[in-house]
């Protein structure tokens, strides 16, 4: 919401920290745990929030993570070593978005601000999560207890980084413990301070304690923003106003309300639930936000309406093109996943990289992609090209798969006979890209690949599929039947094994 807060005058940030970003009057929206991904902060923000939170990230899986820019989405992402998009970021938002972190240290927490800064317009320390996962490495509201490392965090922070660094807490057993608490952290520099109205042992269905949060914002002169209130309080876009009153904070925070429906932020009332998952889809869609992810945010719309026919096909799908099936949007998938596919291959062409295999002019090269669901379960391209290797009395294919660091694309090349198949098209994984090459190859040599329409057609793959089946179901043989159904390394099998599995 804008405007929902007091005059600034008497609540200015502290010039000290180069501020860049105004916390005064506005609203906050402070998504937590898997929900602040990027699709969810551009909505929020296309509905009226000024500011957005990512959720909670700890800093050592931060640190893991490398900085790549995706040209194809027009995103910043941080990656992890196992592919997995931690963060991910756009220009749109780099003057709203805050990176909230979990930490328990100060140097880690420098390394991450550092890694991200350039990136968001603020950072946040989340010392208010009283969940397991984070209080039990000495995180989130374990925090609470030590306010030495609270200091530490929080001025290493504040010297060491150019962007406003903030902090969110819950209150403590008693007001005036609380007060001094809060006092010791506006002494270390931050530009506003956050206040979950609850204690770390209470759970939303708890009463927020409206009265706490207005004492602290009566005693310190950073912004107080006001967190908490979605259970009470805020079910409309009035309700803010409301909940800001009555905690006299500069602004108010929303998470579990701004879940249920963004569109709280929209000062013509919110919109239809229908109307903003749709438009939450398209972000999803374009933003190849992960579909789990995807699913469990329109979970949290649905709410009550889970149990409806939409809302049990939901949970079954298992991909955002199935998402998209469930409402109504295959159409929109479609033109989304080819534009997407233009852009690769126009960035490709554009910017051609001499240790690309796919510019090596000895290999055969096709614009090809493995979609599993064209193909019978247990059957791959992959299977068929060894099978055929193994009929003819050739060498089993061999692959070499590269990365391609501005993207973290894969493209591999499978050799048979001494010649060289690849697909252009670069993928998201090495077992995705090692298929497209083995569907290359079958189709330059004019075999069949394993297509539904072709498997009937193929009495040994089916023959070794239903043996493949039988080997599996049986407890003795499951160990024989991964090795040979996969096909790797089978001179490492005991002579026993290969007796058995032949």
């Amino acid at each position: 919401m804008r405007g929902s807060g007091p005059e600034a005058d008497s609540k200015d940030i502290m010039p000290m920290n180069h501020i860049a970003l105004s916390f005064t009057n506005k609203a906050i929206l402070a998504p937590m745990v898997r929900v602040g991904t990027l699709p969810m902060r551009l909505l929020a923000l296309d509905y009226g929030a000024d500011i957005v939170y990512c959720e909670e990230l700890i800093d050592i899986k931060m640190l893991q993570c490398k900085r790549v820019v995706n040209d194809i989405l027009g995103t910043v992402d941080f990656v992890a070593p196992n592919e997995r998009v931690v963060f991910r970021t756009c220009a749109r938002e780099k003057n709203h978005v805050v990176f909230q972190m979990g930490t328990a240290d100060a140097e880690r927490a420098l390394a991450v601000a550092k890694l991200v800064e350039d990136d968001i317009a603020g950072i946040d320390v989340n010392m208010g999560c009283p969940k397991e996962y984070s209080t039990k490495g000495g995180m989130g509201a374990a925090l609470l207890s030590d306010p030495d490392r609270i200091e530490s965090i929080l001025t290493t922070l504040v010297k060491g980084v150019s962007k406003p660094v903030t902090c969110k807490i819950r209150i403590l057993s008693s007001e005036e413990e609380t007060v001094r608490l809060v006092k010791r952290i506006e002494q270390a520099g931050v530009a506003a301070i956050a206040v979950h109205g609850r204690k770390k042992e209470e759970r939303p269905q708890h009463p927020v304690h409206c009265d706490v949060i207005k004492a602290i914002s009566e005693v310190v002169s950073i912004p107080v923003i006001a967190n908490g209130g979605s259970y009470d309080f805020i079910k409309e876009y009035s309700d803010l106003r409301i909940f800001q009153e009555a905690t006299s904070a500069s602004s108010v925070m929303v998470a579990r309300a701004a879940m249920w429906n963004p569109s709280i932020f929209r000062k013509e009332g919110s919109l239809p639930l229908k109307d903003v998952m749709q438009e939450y889809i398209k972000y999803a869609v374009r933003y190849d936000n992960h579909y789990t992810n995807t699913k469990y945010c329109l979970c949290q719309m649905l709410r009550e309406q889970l149990e409806n026919a939409q809302g049990k096909k939901l949970h079954a799908a298992q991909s955002l093109q199935e998402i998209c099936e469930v409402f109504g949007m295959s159409s929109f998938f479609q033109e989304a996943s080819d534009l997407l596919e233009k852009k690769k291959v126009s960035l490709q062409v554009k910017s051609p990289n001499n240790d690309d295999h796919s510019e090596d002019p000895d290999v055969i090269k096709m614009a090809v992609k493995f979609d599993k669901r064209e193909y019978p379960p247990q059957i791959t391209p992959k299977m068929h090209l060894l099978e055929w290797c193994r009929r003819e009395k050739l060498v089993q294919p061999a692959y070499e798969t590269i990365e391609r660091p501005r993207d973290r694309l894969f493209c591999s090349v499978v050799t048979i006979g001494g010649q060289k198949y690849s697909s252009t098209l670069w993928e998201k994984s090495k077992k995705l890209a090692e298929q497209a090459a083995a569907i290359a190859c079958l189709r330059t040599l004019g075999l069949p690949e394993g297509k539904r329409d072709e498997s009937a057609n193929q009495p040994s793959l089916n023959k070794r599929k239903r043996r493949d089946q039988q080997l599996s179901n049986c407890e003795e043989h499951r160990d024989c039947f991964v090795l040979d159904a996969v096909c790797k390394k089978p001179h490492l099998l005991p002579k026993e094994s290969l007796c058995n599995s032949s």
